[in-house]
């Protein structure tokens, strides 16, 4: 990871400029404050480190901070030793993190997914929709998608499972065991950020019993946000929507809100409808 000889910048930038115009991930941690002001580091996940900081240790110990900040799209400044140690200041190394869009994985072709491809869109998601039902999943339904495919939930998370990470998120909108179930424990293989099913209290409880006999244990169901999204008081599609991502957001945040997976009685309130 270090020891090598340390590229000029301007390979260095080059190396950046060619994985952003690739979109994939990349960051570049540059020395700020102390020994070697200026110094760089160039990190891709499963690629060799470029650049060097002026010291071997140090140059591991950032390239291993910046990749985990890459993995969930943070830029930072970080502080650090002479040698690489924590809890020292004598070198000051900021980290810009060069991210593609997080992804958000769609699976059901229905009537709420419209909406929540526009609101995953606003957010800056690039929106895949999956329906193993062609007659449903098409571009006319959802031309805002950046991508709508055919086919059933497995088979595509097995094709996408190695993109898949802390920033990205799959909603299971299909109410249908025979898509949900696979949709799921699909999901759960991967190291997708955020996993959400829709689906009133006895719907999932019912599929609970499925995903349990499919394999997932406890820790793998609590992954689960089902009933899906915060409890808003949604009724519409779009409000149906905006509860998802909102959800989403807070997951991503580690911030705790009235979940509906977490509450009581019925899902919807009645009242009058909006308008």
């Amino acid at each position: 990871m270090s020891g090598h000889a340390a590229p000029e910048p301007a390979p260095l930038y080059e190396v950046v400029r060619e994985s952003l115009r690739a979109d994939e991930p990349v960051a570049l941690a540059t020395v700020t404050e102390g020994p070697h002001v200026g110094a760089k580091l160039v990190v891709r996940p499963g690629a060799a480190v470029l650049g060097t900081l002026g010291d071997p240790e140090l140059d591991r110990v950032v390239a291993r901070d910046t990749l985990a900040e890459l993995d969930v799209g943070l830029t930072s400044t970080r502080h650090y030793g002479r040698h690489g140690e924590a809890r020292e200041r004598e070198v000051t190394v900021f980290i810009e993190s060069f991210a593609p869009a997080p992804l958000m994985v769609i699976f059901g072709a229905v009537d709420f997914t419209a909406a929540l491809v526009r609101v995953g869109k606003i957010l800056g998601y690039r929106v895949t929709v999956c329906d193993a039902r062609s007659v449903f999943a098409t571009r006319a339904r959802f031309p805002m998608a950046d991508e709508v495919v055919n086919d059933w939930p497995d088979r595509y998370l097995e094709k996408v499972a190695d993109r898949l990470g802390p920033r990205d998120a799959v909603c299971v909108l299909t109410h249908d065991a025979k898509f949900d179930v696979p949709a799921i424990v699909g999901a759960v293989a991967t190291r997708v950020g955020y996993i959400g099913a829709m689906g009133s209290r006895r719907t999932h409880a019912t599929r609970t019993d499925r995903l349990r006999a499919a394999g997932l244990d406890d820790a793998a169901l609590a992954r689960v946000m089902a009933p899906i999204g915060i409890d808003i008081g949604s009724r519409t599609p779009e409000e149906t929507a905006v509860s998802i991502c909102a959800e989403i957001i807070a997951h991503r945040a580690g911030v705790a809100v009235p979940n509906l997976r977490d509450g009581r009685g019925p899902i919807h309130r009645s009242g009058p409808p909006p308008g």
